[in-house]
């Protein structure tokens, strides 16, 4: 039986693309209407089973539906959240896939008119693909989703958001829009400029060459750096402190290297062992 009537997506790249498939496979909507600016990419949607209808006229999309799933790149969240709210009916539940959530949550929080909730979201999938052909139905499966939650959340919007991604992934959790920053910084948007590092430093010659240690360890650089630099801004502050905490262990790390110190690399390298084998337990 489906949860909502009418669901609308906003953005129909790897994330809304998905979001669509899956819901229409789990039948969480009666209709998923999709937006996007481009009809070659509605059709492209419709053709992989991710969209009911489409529409390039955001006033059409968002009018009748009782929820708005907004999966733009971080920078356009806020603009096209403001725009489609205009003319979203009385009660509608807004929300986002964004990576970075403080600067959406508090900016949408204070300018949505009052007949409209938003409540902001993250699940933790996705690919270094982009683009309505890299959709997956089982993008989702197995993964986490972040909703997060603040003095302003209501209630009713935040149980719906649940409702919606619970069947589609692991485990929902629920944090404040800063503690999903400090978390995401750590464990997403420093490996990524990470893996970016590692590969701009590498020179072309050695490129032949590379080992598939490299070609795991910057999987991630080949993401699309006009989406990343986006989430890098948008949480500009908490990375910094991620590199922080890195700069200091990397310096350490340096340290004993340079002095030949084989009984505390080891015990380095193991402490970081132990911490990654656990997520294999």
């Amino acid at each position: 039986m489906a949860v909502f009537n009418r669901v609308t997506i906003v953005g129909l790249g790897l994330i809304g693309g998905s979001l669509g498939m899956a819901i229409k496979r789990r039948r969480l909507a009666k209709t998923v209407v999709g937006y996007s600016r481009k009809s070659a990419t509605l059709r492209a949607a419709s053709r992989r089973g991710a969209i009911d209808a489409g529409t390039t006229n955001l006033r059409a999309a968002v009018r009748d539906a009782e929820f708005i799933i907004v999966a733009t790149p971080v920078d356009a969240i806020v603009p096209l959240a403001r725009q489609a709210a205009r003319w979203c009916r009385r009660g509608a539940i807004l929300t986002d896939v964004g990576s970075a959530k403080s600067r959406v949550v508090h900016s949408l929080e204070r300018s949505l008119p009052r007949h409209v909730s938003f409540v902001g979201a993250h699940p933790l999938a996705g690919s270094e693909r982009r683009g309505i052909e890299a959709a997956s139905k089982e993008l989702f499966k197995g993964s986490i989703c972040i909703l997060t939650r603040t003095p302003r959340t209501n209630a009713r919007a935040l149980r719906a958001v649940a409702r919606l991604w619970k069947p589609l992934v692991r485990q929902v959790v629920m944090m404040s829009p800063q503690r999903h920053d400090q978390l995401l910084a750590t464990t997403s948007h420093l490996p990524h400029l990470l893996a970016y590092c590692v590969a701009g430093s590498t020179s072309r010659s050695s490129l032949r060459l590379a080992p598939r240690s490299f070609l795991d360890v910057t999987r991630i650089a080949k993401s699309d750096p006009d989406l990343w630099d986006d989430i890098f801004l948008s949480n500009r502050v908490e990375v910094i402190r991620a590199f922080d905490r890195f700069d200091r262990q990397w310096h350490m790390l340096r340290k004993l290297l340079a002095g030949s110190r084989r009984t505390e690399l080891r015990r380095f390298l193991a402490s970081a062992k132990t911490k990654r084998d656990t997520l294999d337990a």
